[in-house]
């Protein structure tokens, strides 16, 4: 862990949730795992979902910008990162119900809250959405899969091996971030490789081919929050036009907001975190910081 992520880790308070779902759920093996949420902050409650392969560290530049202004949740989602992953536990649907279920664990209903979902991330808050219904004001996608719109092909990414000394793992980790991540290869600095090297290690849940299913879509129709849809504009992972993805939400939803960061690849919230927290500052509504 950097120190700039140690020292991010050190103010946030923690708190545990049930990752069994309820008791008789096909997906309860009946054991004790836990979802393990932090928050930053205080206001309105705003959840943060990371992407795959990923934990509560794809939001690190993200949280603080946030925290002025909102009570900032960021759990790492089962099977990723500190939080366990229950037997049975496999499809997109099962990690929603968990997240929706700590939900109301951490923010106890009717209180309003925000989603934002990054990549997997995006499909697993819409699931929730559609879940928790009009308690969500508003559902923020970036880079969402989960439309059903093909994937780009992407060049083969570089194999990291348990023999690999660590130099040569590092390489291995920062070809993969410009492949599939990150736009600009200067962007991608030393705690951006720290980053998704320790979050990959401790990945247990298999997405498979969710990102490409139609999981989001399904979800579309039950989900009553203002949508806004944002995608880095050279994101790899979309085979389809920006003017399709806009067509596909807003045949649900048309008030969509969509929008493009210029400049920026998958990780937008990394790569072009400014942009990022002024777009999530503006459409979550901040007005005067909680607190300096």
């Amino acid at each position: 862990m950097t120190d700039s992520i140690a020292r991010l880790d050190a103010l946030a308070t923690r708190c545990l949730t049930a990752a069994d779902i309820a008791s008789g759920s096909e997906y309860n093996a009946g054991g004790s795992e836990y979802m393990v949420w932090r928050l930053w902050g205080a206001g309105p409650p705003v959840v943060l979902l990371h992407g795959g392969s990923g934990s509560w560290t794809h939001w690190a530049r993200n949280i603080m910008p946030l925290a002025r202004h909102f009570t900032v949740w960021v759990p790492d989602l089962p099977g990723f990162g500190d939080s366990g992953l229950p037997p049975g536990v496999e499809t997109a649907e099962a990690l929603a119900d968990i997240v929706s279920s700590g939900l109301d664990d951490v923010v106890s209903p009717p209180a309003p809250v925000s989603l934002v979902g990054f990549s997997f991330g995006g499909i697993i808050a819409g699931l929730v959405a559609a879940r928790q219904r009009d308690r969500v004001r508003t559902l923020v996608l970036i880079g969402a899969g989960g439309l059903a719109l093909g994937a780009a092909p992407t060049r083969q990414l570089a194999r990291v091996t348990p023999n690999m000394t660590l130099a040569d793992a590092r390489a291995a980790h920062r070809e993969n971030l410009e492949i599939l991540m990150i736009a600009d290869p200067a962007q991608i600095d030393e705690a951006a490789v720290d980053v998704q090297m320790e979050n990959v290690r401790r990945t247990r849940f298999k997405i498979g081919a969710i990102p490409f299913s139609d999981a989001l879509v399904r979800a579309l129709p039950r989900i009553s929050a203002r949508l806004v849809a944002v995608w880095g504009a050279r994101d790899v992972f979309p085979a389809s036009p920006p003017e399709l993805r806009h067509a596909t939400l807003a045949a649900h939803h048309p008030e969509v907001d969509f929008r493009l960061i210029d400049g920026a690849g998958h990780w937008a919230n990394w790569e072009a975190a400014d942009a990022v927290n002024a777009m999530l500052l503006d459409v979550l509504g901040a007005g005067t910081p909680a607190r300096a």
